[in-house]
Formats: structure tokens, sequence, C-alpha cells
């Protein structure tokens, strides 16, 4: 009997493990990125759907930077585990362009929400021919 009692222990510990929840990472809040740039995400409603605001540090035109509508959509799948896919439109307030993010939201070791994204800005040209550089 004592032979058993630490594998009863450490079965138990093994099954009790998965009683605790997950943490659930909300996209909803006040984000920063490590260029100094800033959203504010706000509630997301039942189907995933949210709009925000956005302030960029990092503009060819600093002069004029103004804080800039942003519309997105979280997936609301079940394959998800609390650490969703989500994508966003930024119509800039201060210049032609739009700007398209693509990501994940993390809840990392320490319990810390973090965004992971990739980003599309498609600007303005006057001609066709200029298309080859209207997106970065």
């Amino acid at each position: 009997m004592v032979q058993a009692a630490p594998f009863i222990l450490v079965l138990l510990l093994a099954l009790g493990a998965h009683a605790f929840p997950s943490q659930q990472c909300n996209l909803a809040g006040f984000w920063k990125n490590d260029l100094g740039s800033n959203m504010t995400i706000f509630d997301l409603n039942k189907k995933g759907n949210f709009f925000g605001n956005y302030s960029t540090a990092v503009s060819t035109n600093s002069s004029n930077i103004k804080v800039s509508p942003l519309l997105g959509s979280q997936h609301k799948g079940p394959n998800q585990k609390g650490q969703p896919t989500f994508g966003f439109t930024v119509h800039w307030s201060f210049s032609d362009s739009i700007t398209v993010f693509t990501g994940q939201c993390f809840v990392d070791d320490n319990g810390k929400e973090v965004l992971k994204t990739m980003w599309l800005l498609r600007s303005h040209m006057d001609e066709c021919s200029d298309d080859w550089k209207a997106t970065r």
C-alpha cells in the first residue's frame, strides 16, 4: 500500500490539473506595442465584431498624426481555446491609406495577454503604373 500512495497522488494531481480553467485572452481593452503605438478595442458583440481607436507612433507624416478608427472581427469558433484569432482594419484619419492587421491573442506563461500580429498598409497612388509601391 505504501508504494501505491505516491502513484495515486500523482494520478490525482494529473487528473486535477484538467479541472482548472485555462486563462482566456480578451481583446477588449487598451493595448500598446513595442514602438509606442496604442489602440483601444471596445467590447466585442456576440458575433465577435468590434470597433476602437488606433494611434500610431510610426508614420512618415509624424507632425499630423491623429487617432484613427478601427473595425474588426474575432473568430468565435470552438477550437480557439481562449486564444482567439482576429483581424481589423485601420482607416487612417491623417493620410489616404488603410492598414489591415491579422493576428492572435495569447496568454503567455506569466498570465500576460499578448497580441501577435502582421499588417499590410495600402497607400493611395494616382497612377495604376505606381501600384508596385502602394502596399507595404
